[in-house]
């Protein structure tokens, strides 16, 4: 007899569900995605066991499907993150993020001087690291790196 206790997260008929996440940027990917805004169900598990990562977020969002470019957004903070898009119970695609070339109103830059700390302008940025994750401002042109990236 199996004396191990499970809790299992509910299937969902049709959506989204993003694997792979660090557990320590789980609110990041909820923010950047802005699911705070979604009135679809939404379950979200973390500090789950991961061999590759040690410990694991996982987002399961019911009846909401993403576009690459939304969704890519998130690499930056979750660059192994894997979708599974569900249709009728169903895993019919999966897809990895990729690191966009570029990034727009997600970042705040790093220079404390750059005139989007100042004014109200939206932050632009060209990704010049796609694997260590580092950004040039397209305002100051100053580089912020994955250690000093500050999420709006």
């Amino acid at each position: 007899m199996n004396d191990k206790k499970q809790l299992k997260v509910s299937a969902i008929k049709e959506g989204t569900v993003i694997d792979h996440i660090p557990a320590q940027n789980l609110f990041k990917v909820i923010s950047i995605l802005r699911l705070d805004k979604i009135h679809t169900q939404i379950t979200f598990g973390t500090n789950l066991e991961s061999k590759r990562l040690g410990s694991k977020a996982i987002i399961k969002i019911s009846e909401i499907f993403f576009h690459d470019a939304e969704i890519n957004k998130i690499a930056l903070v979750a660059p192994d993150a894997k979708l599974n898009i569900i249709k009728d119970y169903e895993v019919v695609e999966k897809k990895v993020v990729e690191v966009p070339d570029e990034i727009v109103g997600i970042v705040k830059c790093f220079n404390p001087q750059c005139i989007t700390n100042h004014e109200k302008i939206t932050t632009r940025f060209t990704v010049v690291n796609k694997k260590e994750v580092s950004m040039k401002c397209h305002y100051c042109e100053k580089i912020t790196d994955s250690e000093h990236m500050e999420i709006i």
